[in-house]
């Protein structure tokens, strides 16, 4: 399969997770709009959230894909599974301590970490204290899921570990049906959701588990023991815990500063969902493919297919992100609109939602590009490289959140996020360019130019065209403003990749032949 299609593999199965990530989003929308529940399920869902981010997704996966891709090319399936089996028991008996400890110190935590301004509201402070206890396992469970998954993906068995995220959004979906229909209030729903996100995480393990054994790569646990690859794991996870989690860290700093403004938390919740379907789709499919990808080819000593692999990467990347940041930029509020706007959720919410849209979607491209530049260095197993530029672009979050919220609120906080985003893609790539570990070809810097301006010409049309149908776009109708906004998007799509496609910006061989494996299958 071309690295197109296994990235059309991941994100196609990432992107039915995210539609349905909108329907639960608009549900969350409709029954408790940006009030306080709504503030503390999101506060209380960030923290377990971003232990699986820093640990599992980021950290763990990014130090154990290229250790345990080593075993596999060297010492075939049974070392890579004694390696996993030590690691596996190791990391179940450190998550049994962690949960433990955390659900114990909870108040502590919410009142410092996840959401301090709380505190001066003791019905909302319990209420994410609550929500937090019910919902930390996920953690537990994430962090095995994460485990499972980069064994799969080492064997190049991309479509089940895309696949499971999506149990969460049918869970929470099913919970928020049963509770609009049953009519209970506010604080129940949210409770409510917070037993269905455990629910997901204990789901999510057990497909995961068959989908390895299905494999043939059975495990057991063992005693916990420091073997030296354990010990390598371990020191190697150490710098990636920041380099893994950079984007989760800025969304938690941009948490505990947003705490102070009434609804602040919800309306960066609802616009950041929005902002992560082209992320997850793209930059989920890029991460998961291309880091087991790098590490066999560097393995195998074959550099010219490492350069290759990044140089499709990034036109891959840019050419999907490019155009909808431009999108979203431009045509935030009237995707917000249709997207959410109905019960608690009102015009006001929208507008509000709509401006934090924006800055984030500023960063949109450099978000999913750190996808493509990191991995290049996970796989040649430096990892303090990444780590100082996610310090850096940690700082800047910090730093741009504390002078821009005062200003501009909660939009402040999006912005310095994606002002971060752009410092990180810049360190990473300029020091693969200052050290020659990867120099784009002629064919991929012509394309890139490409790409750009078929974005600009796009985002031309999509302003014009939101002046002509300003009125169709503000009906009352909700099928006309949803039939305007369709309009709008599939005549600017179209144009662009029109343009990009006779440019020959987007490689029309591979296009071709993912359209023509998708006809059969």
């Amino acid at each position: 399969m071309s690295l197109v299609g296994k990235f059309a593999t991941v994100g196609g199965a990432t992107a039915a997770s995210r539609v349905f990530g909108f329907v639960r989003e608009a549900l969350i929308g409709a029954a408790l709009g940006a009030g306080p529940v709504a503030d503390a399920f999101y506060a209380a869902f960030r923290f377990p959230n971003l232990f699986r981010r820093l640990f599992a997704e980021g950290a763990f996966n990014t130090a154990f894909i290229p250790l345990f891709a080593k075993e596999l090319e060297g010492g075939g399936p049974e070392a890579a599974r004694q390696f996993a089996e030590h690691v596996l028991s190791v990391l179940f008996a450190w998550l049994l301590l962690l949960s433990g400890i955390a659900i114990l110190a909870m108040p502590v935590l919410v009142g410092t970490i996840i959401a301090p301004a709380f505190a001066e509201d003791p019905e909302k402070f319990d209420l994410t204290v609550a929500m937090t206890r019910i919902m930390f396992p996920y953690l537990f469970c994430m962090s095995l899921v994460a485990m499972l998954s980069g064994i799969l993906n080492s064997m190049r068995r991309y479509f089940l570990a895309a696949f499971v995220p999506i149990l969460l959004n049918l869970i929470l979906i099913a919970v928020l049906a049963a509770a609009l229909q049953s009519g209970v209030d506010a604080r129940d729903t949210g409770i409510w959701l917070a037993w269905g996100v455990f629910a997901s995480g204990v789901a999510q393990l057990l497909f995961l588990i068959w989908g390895v054994r299905r494999q043939g790569f059975s495990m057991r646990l063992r005693m916990p023991r420091l073997t030296p690859d354990v010990r390598r794991l371990l020191i190697l996870m150490g710098p990636a815990l920041l380099t893994g989690g950079v984007t989760q860290i800025n969304l938690l700093v941009g948490q505990i500063i947003a705490s102070a403004q009434d609804g602040a938390i919800a309306l960066l919740n609802y616009a950041d969902r929005i902002n992560q379907l082209p992320l997850g789709i793209i930059g989920i499919a890029i991460g998961v493919v291309l880091l087991p990808e790098l590490a066999r080819s560097l393995k195998a000593g074959n550099h010219d297919e490492a350069q290759h692999l990044q140089n499709r990467s990034l036109e891959f990347a840019l050419g999907l992100t490019l155009p909808a940041a431009v999108g979203f930029m431009l045509f935030a509020a009237p995707l917000v609109n249709i997207l959410y706007e109905r019960g608690a959720f009102t015009a006001e919410t929208t507008a509000l939602t709509a401006s934090a849209l924006a800055a984030f979607a500023a960063g949109l491209p450099a978000y999913v590009l750190i996808k493509v530049f990191s991995p290049a260095y996970f796989a040649r197993l430096d990892m303090k490289s990444p780590m100082w530029f996610s310090m850096a672009a940690v700082v800047t979050n910090v730093v741009g959140s504390l002078i821009l919220f005062p200003l501009f609120g909660h939009v402040g906080i999006a912005a310095a996020t994606s002002i971060s985003a752009w410092l990180n893609l810049a360190l990473l790539a300029g020091v693969q360019w200052r050290r020659g570990d990867f120099r784009p070809s002629a064919t991929t810097l012509r394309r890139l130019v490409m790409i750009v301006i078929a974005s600009a010409i796009m985002g031309l049309v999509i302003l014009a065209l939101g002046l002509a149908m300003n009125d169709l776009l503000a009906s009352s109708s909700v099928l006309v403003r949803v039939a305007s906004v369709f309009c709008v998007i599939g005549v600017s799509a179209s144009l662009y990749f029109g343009i990009v496609i006779a440019t020959g910006a987007i490689d029309r061989t591979q296009l071709m032949r993912l359209l023509r494996r998708r006809r059969k299958a």
